[in-house]
């Protein structure tokens, strides 16, 4: 085997989460790595431990398909979003929505929070990145981005910027503390 090539991946499966009724799209390890979270076609969320290969919680509300998923770091709450075009504010433990995120025009394909699980960014089939605010009663976008000319596919965060990955063959960074 030729150096760096495959080292330290492993080869067998350590568990096979089973439970989805079709196509897994979405799968995030929590923070500290003890439980994984999953989302698919089925529109439903599924809490694992994969160490054990335990399914613990399923969570319904989509209305299709779950394509991203995300845990604030103290592993409290998550995000989602998907096909309906909404993004769910879940508390983890209870399996309660806090709040529907309602705002795109069309499919949503990634949700990040920031640091702080503050702020959630959204990017979307219809062309934007969208910022919703979490310690406010709104479901309302606080910014909306819509300089892509394409689909909006990823999104991620740092304590000031936001990239997004889009159809059109860009990524673009934007400062949140200017506000461009």
């Amino acid at each position: 085997m030729s150096e760096g090539r495959g080292k330290g991946l492993p080869r067998k499966e350590a568990n096979v989460l089973k439970g989805h009724e079709g196509a897994v799209l979405a799968a995030r390890f929590n923070g500290d790595g003890n439980y994984c979270l999953s989302g698919g076609k089925d529109r439903t969320i599924r809490l694992w431990n994969p160490h054990r290969g335990i399914h613990i919680k399923t969570y319904k509300s989509h209305a299709r398909e779950v394509r991203d998923i995300h845990v604030t770091l103290d592993n409290a709450k998550l995000i989602s979003c998907g096909g309906d075009r909404q993004i769910f504010y879940w508390d983890v433990s209870s399996g309660r929505v806090i709040r529907k995120f309602r705002g795109h025009d069309s499919e949503v394909n990634a949700v990040k929070f920031n640091e702080y699980a503050s702020v959630v960014v959204s990017a979307g089939y219809d062309q934007s990145l969208r910022a919703w605010d979490c310690r406010s009663h709104g479901t309302e976008p606080i910014q909306i981005i819509d300089t892509f000319s394409d689909s909006v596919m990823s999104v991620c965060l740092t304590k000031t910027e936001i990239i997004g990955g889009s159809v059109d063959g860009t990524v673009r960074t934007f400062d949140m503390r200017i506000g461009r």
